[in-house]
Formats: structure tokens, sequence, C-alpha cells
């Protein structure tokens, strides 16, 4: 068997962290609607909305601070990318109450099968998204173009070294 390169181990390692994160999200989100509707006997729509909202924050925190982490984050870049992903979660939250709300509602399919349906969904779309929008790695190296448009080399840091005599 071939040895994979550093980049598709550290790819392939990516991915089966996010598909834990997105089965605890799932789990989570599945197990407080079972949780709200044989307990307390919650009706369907506000327990599909609280339920996957556990869900969608438990999900946050292991893509954030696991999956797609980075070690040093300003509080700047956990805002710009909690803004990204729950504004993408609020738009998968629309298309999964069609996808689960519209089963349940038009083909009398079971909430508990729905959610295994609009989950598969979900599964490669946002793991695209994730990497790509909300938890994009920016480049720590400023460039600089020039008047032509061209981009130049990184800039230098202004900050003089420490061997040098002043």
């Amino acid at each position: 068997m071939p040895k994979l390169k550093y980049k598709y181990k550290k790819e392939l390692k990516r991915i089966v962290e996010y598909m834990i994160s997105g089965g605890a999200q799932f789990w989570s989100g599945y197990g407080a609607f079972a949780l709200f509707d044989l307990m307390f006997k919650m009706p369907f729509w506000p327990n599909r909305v609280l339920s996957y909202g556990i869900g969608v924050i438990v999900n946050f925190y292991l893509q954030r601070y696991w999956v797609f982490a980075k070690k040093r984050l300003s509080k700047k870049q956990i805002q710009a990318s909690a803004e990204k992903y729950y504004g993408l979660m609020f738009s998968n939250f629309l298309i999964d109450l069609a996808i689960v709300g519209g089963l349940y509602e038009l083909a009398d399919v079971s909430p508990y099968i729905g959610q295994f349906v609009s989950a598969g969904f979900f599964t490669v779309y946002n793991y695209l998204l994730f990497k790509y929008w909300v938890f994009k790695k920016k480049s720590t190296r400023p460039h600089h173009q020039d008047p032509a448009g061209k981009t130049a080399m990184p800039a230098l840091s202004a900050r003089p070294h420490k061997n040098r005599v002043r």
C-alpha cells in the first residue's frame, strides 16, 4: 500500500474529525428531539427548532476548536467565523425544516427518519463551506501590490533584527 503524502494525511484526518463532529451535532440534536418528544410531548415544530439549535451549538465548538482549529485566534477571527457559521446554519435550518417538515407533513415520514435524510444532504455541502469559507485560514503574511497591479514579495517586518547594532 503506497504511503500518503503529509497533506493528504492531514486532510483525511480533518475529514474524519469533521464526520465525528457532524455525528455529535446529529446525535445531540436527534437525542434532544427524542427527549422533548417522548418525555415532554413537545409539538413537532417547537421541538425541531430547539433540538436543531442544540446540535448546532455543539457542532460550532467542535468545528471551530478541533476540526478547523488554529493555534492562535483573535476574538475578531472567532466572531467572524461564528457569524458566518450561524448565518449558514440558519439557512441550513430553513432547508432542514423543508426536508424534515416536508417529509413529515406531506409524505407522513417520521421526523426520526427525516433527520437522517436531512443529515445526508448536508454532509458534503457543509464540509466544503466550512473549509473554504466559514473557517478558512487567512494568509499570515500580507502581500503588497505594485502600481501595475502585480503581487510583490511579502512585506518584511519593520522591527529591527535582535542582533543588529544600532
